[in-house]
């Protein structure tokens, strides 16, 4: 007798999909754009946010096991090779954690999963300091 185990939730759906995602990255930027506290971050960033919103908001459908739209429009490319010409310090690293762990709260995200990304955004944003 064989039994057929469900395959676990992904954190995309476990998130609440792209609505949600669509509204963490409206929270992080929405932050940035408005907050003195990250006014280093926002000066890295072009004055039109419309495109990062666009193009944050499916890197992380896919990256959280959602749909892969944003990886089959940029093959070979990764989040930290598309940081690479920035100048990312130290304090803009902070400043984008800062908004982001913000924008988590404010998502009403499973704690255990928003546990599990921040850990995850920590290294990412401490590996692209140069």
């Amino acid at each position: 007798m064989s039994q057929t185990a469900e395959a676990p939730a992904l954190p995309y759906e476990i998130i609440g999909g792209r609505p949600v995602v669509q509204r963490l990255v409206d929270c992080f930027y929405d932050l940035m754009d408005q907050e003195a506290d990250y006014a280093a971050l926002r000066a890295i960033h072009a004055p039109d946010l419309a495109p990062m919103r666009q193009s944050l908001t499916g890197f992380l459908c896919g990256w959280l096991g959602g749909p892969r739209d944003w990886f089959d429009a940029n093959p070979g490319r990764c989040v930290m090779s598309a940081h690479a010409p920035i100048p990312i310090t130290p304090q803009t690293a902070a400043q984008w954690m800062s908004a982001m762990d913000r924008a988590l709260e404010d998502a009403g995200i499973d704690p255990d999963l928003k546990t599990q990304i921040r850990t995850a955004f920590g290294r990412m944003s401490a590996g692209m300091v140069r």
